[in-house]
């Protein structure tokens, strides 16, 4: 769900996707990588996942910058098959290997029912829901994963080995009434633990230990080095940690990209490249049982008519959130973005001399 932002200053949709596209071509990237950039940059913040969108930008502007980062590169393919492809990502823009490797999974379900798609060599790519429902129009069940740096403590240790190694799974349903899951295998990613420290927030227990082992509240000590709980918790955390695993061997083992304790965490300090390793799936529907759009819509209304606790909060389910906050985006008008995000925004604007974000104060 998105983060409750005390808003105080409202961007339109269509001026982010500027802001972060002139800042991208400022740099030299070609105008289709940074159009797609800028669209599943600002389509993270539009569903409310702020620590996925412009939150990252300026780390992806400085990894750039110090040519870590191909802005201009293109991800090529290494081997494949009629169901399988592995690819190796050029250390180009994370959304730039998403998109391919996307679009060239579905490709191969169409063909062959089943497409399986595994990068090594990429950056972040966002928020992976947005990738797994690339697959939606395509009457394909998709499916998205990437591994991240250490920063998830294993239950019962002290150092933290695993990534939060997001992973999505979107169904299609009738019109944009779809299944779509998208979560990080740690309680909260570090990203919003960062959102946190910036807006002087202390952290709801049970997010993060300090170093001491101890479950900290306090962002500003838990952003200094970042120890996550698995989901699940302390009495469930196998569960994050076996889904953690899982998406580490589709990401970092199977691509021959970094892999747990030795994957980068994305840092402002960082001068090597990331080696992402990221797998993308895509199943097709029409190769199994008739009216799936009907069956899963029949699921999806069966769960949101569950009688709720409380008639204030209705039962949702996953993507519902995401799409609630999008409804509330188009009601407001713009995306309303913290101070701090803003200020950052602009040291990016005077270091690049791009027009800065253009923006009206909020009430």
């Amino acid at each position: 769900m998105g983060e409750r932002e005390k808003g105080v200053t409202s961007i339109t949709v269509e001026n982010a996707k500027l802001f972060v596209f002139d800042a991208l071509t400022a740099l030299g990237t070609p105008d289709v990588n940074a159009t797609l950039t800028a669209d599943v940059l600002i389509e993270a913040d539009r569903r409310g996942h702020f620590s996925h969108g412009m939150n990252i930008f300026h780390k992806i502007i400085m990894d750039i910058e110090r040519g870590i980062c191909d802005a201009t590169a293109s991800p090529e393919i290494l081997s494949e098959s009629l169901s399988t492809a592995w690819i190796d990502g050029k250390n180009a823009l994370g959304p730039v290997v998403a998109d391919f490797c996307m679009n060239l999974a579905i490709k191969k379900a169409k063909e062959c029912g089943f497409g399986v798609v595994s990068a090594k060599s990429s950056t972040n790519a966002s928020i992976m829901g947005y990738w797994s429902e690339y697959a939606l129009k395509h009457e394909c069940i998709g499916m998205a994963f990437t591994n991240s740096g250490p920063t998830m403590v294993p239950t019962g240790a002290r150092d933290a080995v695993l990534g939060s190694n997001p992973l999505a799974f979107a169904a299609p349903s009738h019109g944009s009434d779809n299944f779509s899951l998208d979560m990080a295998t740690s309680v909260v990613s570090g990203g919003k633990i960062e959102i946190y420290r910036r807006k002087r927030e202390p952290l709801v227990k049970g997010w993060a230990f300090n170093e001491q082992g101890i479950l900290e509240t306090d962002s500003e000590i838990a952003v200094k080095k970042l120890l996550l709980v698995p989901l699940g918790g302390l009495e469930a955390g196998y569960k994050g940690v076996g889904l953690s695993c899982m998406v580490e061997t589709l990401c970092g083992i199977l691509s021959g990209s970094r892999f747990g304790p030795f994957a980068d965490i994305w840092s402002e300090n960082r001068t090597e490249p990331a080696d992402v390793g990221h797998c993308f799936m895509a199943i097709n529907i029409e190769n199994f049982a008739p009216y799936f759009r009907d069956r899963l819509h029949d699921l999806l209304s069966t769960h949101r008519h569950c009688e709720p606790v409380d008639f204030a909060k209705p039962v949702m389910i996953p993507g519902d959130p995401a799409r609630l906050y999008r409804k509330k985006v188009a009601k407001q008008k713009g995306i309303r973005y913290s101070q701090q995000q803003i200020n950052t925004c602009q040291m990016i604007a005077n270091r690049l001399r791009i027009k800065p974000l253009q923006c009206k104060t909020s009430n």
